[in-house]
């Protein structure tokens, strides 16, 4: 089955914003400031903009690939939306124009790809965008299969008074793959949004980045840079292109 990288945001663009209203972005665009040194910025999965928008703000130039169509639209209707220029399509082969200080995929999004190769793929796509001595950051969790019973798990995402965020996966360990849904429940009633991904370890992404020309800066445990350990379940990732 060929990959269709429109389906998730078709899915879900509707009430993404609502879903996630939870996450923070100051510490990622502060954080994302300071890699980018003032220089242009593209975003990865640009989506409705949770990020891109606050670097916009900040003064940085930014722009996005995005394949879903319907997330570019929540992203038009915001304010400042149309300041930032999308080109639609897989990232993991979609050149958009220019070239930037900073590429940046986060919120797990390295994991949407369906395979190893598209994976590999996307980092030789952002290698390509980036200018001498450019950034490629990658935010994302770190496999757990030992939180897996039977291959399926059960957590709680969010649990508030008008909402409830529940996250319903079955383990695919054979192809390093996860089939997911969540269920969000609110007063309106059950929603259904389904994601699947291909899983990675960090050692792995790190093998990515060196086919891709690319080294490894730092890696922490979240955006304001804790060290990473062997207690962390989640790691942001620099890798860097060499200066020509």
């Amino acid at each position: 089955m060929s990959f269709d990288a429109s389906e998730y945001g078709r899915r879900v663009a509707d009430v993404y914003d609502e879903a996630y209203a939870h996450l923070t972005a100051d510490d990622a665009v502060d954080r994302l400031v300071g890699l980018a040194e003032g220089g242009p910025v593209c975003e990865f999965g640009i989506g409705t903009g949770r990020l891109a928008l606050p670097l916009v703000q900040r003064g940085l130039s930014v722009a996005g690939v995005e394949g879903s169509p319907a997330m570019v639209a929540g992203l038009r209707a915001k304010p400042g939306g149309d300041r930032i220029t999308v080109t639609v399509g897989d990232f993991s082969s979609v050149r958009a124009p220019g070239e930037f200080a900073l590429v940046l995929l986060a919120f797990n999004t390295i994991f949407a790809l369906p395979d190893q190769a598209a994976q590999v793929a996307c980092f030789r796509n952002a290698a390509a965008h980036l200018r001498p001595g450019g950034r490629f950051v990658v935010e994302t969790w770190v496999p757990d299969p030992g939180a897996f019973r039977a291959g399926t798990a059960l957590r709680p995402v969010r649990v508030a008074e008008d909402e409830v965020l529940l996250e319903a996966a079955v383990l695919h360990p054979a192809e390093q793959r996860m089939t997911t849904t969540k269920l969000r429940i609110t007063g309106s009633g059950v929603r259904l949004l389904p994601a699947n991904h291909r899983y990675a370890w960090p050692a792995e992404l790190d093998l990515m980045a060196q086919l891709a020309g690319l080294r490894r800066e730092h890696r922490w445990t979240d955006w304001t840079a804790r060290p990473f350990t062997d207690e962390s379940r989640q790691h942001v990732s620099v890798y860097r292109r060499e200066e020509s």
